[in-house]
């Protein structure tokens, strides 16, 4: 299926049907009354976050969404059937503006989320509701409301803990195919990821996380260069990026290292002119490709020298799995301690939190969160 991240749509809630000017007519019964029923509500339209969607291609063939009208009130006291509503799902992630102003509608984070999206006009009402002591034949009726008409832009936000970075073939797909259950695409070119690949990484029955991939970014990507500035906004919502560089070389005479820095500058500096956030989240470096270095610990030393990293390193080989496992540990307690402390400051905006709670560890909070070099 076709990965497609925005589409544009317009939804036209149904309009409410008109109350109706009726009276009581039987054989016997003179004067009987009004009886004029109100008119149906009109469709509405609501958008459903579902877990089992990964892409807004079928927006692009659907691009106007019209709920049904109200039925019209009648006579006997009978009202008007209220139009069908219509419910669209989305993958979650979807985040949802008014096309026209920019105003942000909805942002759907959690599965089963369902939000309104074009409200149906309400039905008009009958004469039966305008009798009275003194107006005891009332003429009077109302017509239905219109229903909500709208534009609305989506634009879908892939939900991962983490999210691969680097340049093309730096090995990414084959990392997310190593360590989760995603299967892309791998060859020995370019470009080979076309769109963001999802794995669920599962360190334990009770334990896992999301990574995400994306296709390679080159110098330039934020201003168009490549594909990747395409699906940059899918690592917006990431908890933590992995920095994929390659540091082996086909050629000994090549300084592979030294290379590897200048990619690695220029793909930090791709990030900061795209977006700020993005370029402030927490970033690991991941070197890949040790099993095709001589000395990998040299290798590693010296490139963090380059670009005098003080952050987190893991040295692994992703097309033989070493290094891997030590990664996803470390990346999986790092996750679960942000997570604590997400919530832990939660909890203390509401008004909750307590300093013995059983959540927080002092000792683990202040500790730098720091990887070990993994030699391939």
């Amino acid at each position: 299926m076709k990965f497609v991240d925005e589409a544009t749509i317009e939804v036209i809630a149904g309009k409410g049907g008109n109350g109706v000017a009726s009276f009581r007519r039987e054989k016997f019964i003179p004067k009987g009354g009004p009886d004029g029923g109100d008119g149906g509500r009109g469709g509405s339209i609501f958008a459903i976050a579902d877990r089992n969607i990964n892409t807004l291609v079928d927006f692009r063939y659907a691009r106007l969404q019209r709920a049904k009208n109200g039925e019209h009130g009648r006579g006997s006291d009978q009202y008007g059937a209220s139009g069908a509503d219509i419910t669209l799902k989305m993958p979650v992630g979807t985040i949802i503006y008014d096309a026209d102003t920019g105003e942000q509608i909805a942002d759907l984070e959690h599965h089963g989320q369902k939000v309104i999206l074009a409200a149906g006009g309400k039905g008009g009402k009958g004469n039966l509701h305008f009798k009275s002591s003194t107006n005891r034949a009332p003429r009077q009726f109302t017509y239905g409301e219109e229903g909500e008409q709208r534009r609305l832009r989506l634009e879908l936000k892939v939900l991962a803990d983490v999210g691969l970075l680097g340049l093309p073939n730096a090995g990414k797909s084959t990392l997310i195919s190593k360590v989760s259950n995603a299967r892309p695409k791998i060859a020995d070119y370019p470009f080979t990821t076309l769109h963001p690949n999802l794995g669920v990484v599962r360190t334990s029955p009770s334990r896992s996380f999301v990574i995400a991939d994306i296709p390679g970014l080159i110098e330039g990507a934020s201003e168009g260069a490549g594909l990747g500035h395409l699906f940059l906004r899918h690592l917006s919502r990431t908890r933590v990026l992995l920095h994929i560089i390659d540091v082996s070389s086909p050629d000994p005479e090549f300084d592979a290292i030294e290379q590897a820095a200048f990619d690695a500058r220029a793909i930090v500096e791709e990030l900061r002119r795209y977006d700020t956030t993005l370029y402030e989240k927490p970033r690991w470096l991941v070197l890949n490709k040790l099993d095709m270095v001589p000395d990998p610990q040299a290798a590693t030393e010296r490139l963090c020298k380059l670009l005098d990293w003080q952050g987190p390193v893991f040295g692994i080989s992703a097309m033989t799995g070493d290094g891997t496992q030590e990664l996803i540990w470390a990346l999986q307690d790092w996750l679960d301690a942000d997570k604590q402390q997400e919530q832990i400051a939660q909890d203390k905006l509401e008004g909750i939190y307590v300093e013995d709670d059983p959540r927080f560890d002092p000792a683990r909070s202040n500790t730098d969160s720091t990887g070990s070099v993994s030699e391939a």
